[in-house]
């Protein structure tokens, strides 16, 4: 078997548009051998509109713009792309390789050609079930530089080259030999793309992180339940005169469901002749864990209102921690 790692970049990219303007790839065999190393570079029929991921600051590719038209267009290319990533004895991987997958669909659309079909795996997804951390995306810059590969970003090849020297690296970690034994330590099961449409890799790993994440928010659900079912019961206690006497209290949503806490300082709070509020814009007083942020925080700083930590709170109150 042999290892085609790739990667795309592109002269534009929207939600039902995809312009391609360079395949890169590295072929090698079951060893990392380098057998070919090449950037086809594509012209993409239109100018360069490249945006982050927040659709905002501009990226710079490294190439010369004005020379694209000069190159072949993707159906041009097409064959050969084809041939590569549908090889039956190949492996195709890359980094974050559903989205270069995406890319390939919306071309082979936009040039009426036929449905891409193959597997492919995806060193980002190989990291995050190594270090067991499915709660964010992993950069291929990050994982290069904790695995010592240097390469030149958003250059198709390089990170193509990038991509092969990180599954080299997780496979020497691991102590395995090759991708396929480290894709079957993980239990992972291949992305694919057919009759345009695309399938995600998973793995046992993502699957277990998925039902505790799940059991978790059932959890807080609960917890936020139980706390208003409270609510309700303690304001008819609520005292008429006090510290807090006509003035609103709003607790953050990672404080409502830490009961004990929540359920000991809202009983306070009502003693103290204070209302409860669920909406943060409309309190007094906002009572928060350290640390905390976000944008109840931020309606809170910009209003009426004033922030207050639980310790803070408690010390007001008098309130034992």
């Amino acid at each position: 078997m042999r290892y085609l790692f790739f990667d795309i970049e592109c002269s534009v990219v929207s939600k039902n548009a995809a312009k391609i303007c360079a395949f890169g790839y590295c072929l090698t065999d079951e060893k990392f051998n380098l057998i070919e190393k090449e950037d086809l570079l594509i012209n993409p029929q239109g100018g360069f509109h490249l945006t982050d991921r927040k659709g905002t600051q501009g990226l710079v590719l490294p190439y010369e713009y004005a020379k694209f038209k000069e190159y072949p267009t993707f159906s041009e290319y097409a064959e050969r792309i084809y041939g590569l990533l549908q090889d039956k004895d190949t492996l195709v991987m890359g980094h974050a390789t559903m989205n270069d997958v995406k890319y390939l669909n919306l071309e082979s659309k936009r040039f009426r050609l036929p449905s891409f079909s193959f597997a492919f795996g995806d060193t980002q997804f190989l990291y995050m079930n190594r270090v067991g951390d499915f709660s964010r995306q992993f950069g291929l810059g990050g994982i290069a530089e904790a695995l010592g590969v240097e390469f030149v970003a958003h250059r198709a090849v390089d990170d193509a080259y990038a991509t092969m020297k990180i599954a080299e690296a997780l496979c020497r970690a691991e102590g395995v030999d090759g991708i396929t034994k480290l894709i079957e330590k993980y239990q992972i099961t291949l992305g694919r793309i057919e009759d345009y449409e695309i399938t995600q890799t998973t793995s046992a790993g993502l699957l277990t992180y998925r039902q505790e994440q799940e059991r978790k928010k059932e959890e807080r659900e609960q917890a936020k339940t139980a706390f208003y079912r409270f609510v309700d019961k303690e304001k008819r206690r609520r005292a008429k005169d006090g510290l807090l006497k006509n003035q609103s209290v709003c607790f953050s949503h990672p404080l409502e469901i830490d009961l004990p806490l929540s359920k000991k300082l809202l009983t306070a709070a009502f003693a103290q002749g204070a209302f409860f509020t669920s909406k943060a814009e409309e309190c007094d007083l906002y009572v928060c864990f350290e640390g905390e942020g976000g944008q109840r925080v931020k309606s809170v700083q910009n209003g009426k209102g004033r922030v207050l930590t639980d310790k803070e709170f408690s010390i007001l109150l008098g309130v034992e921690e």
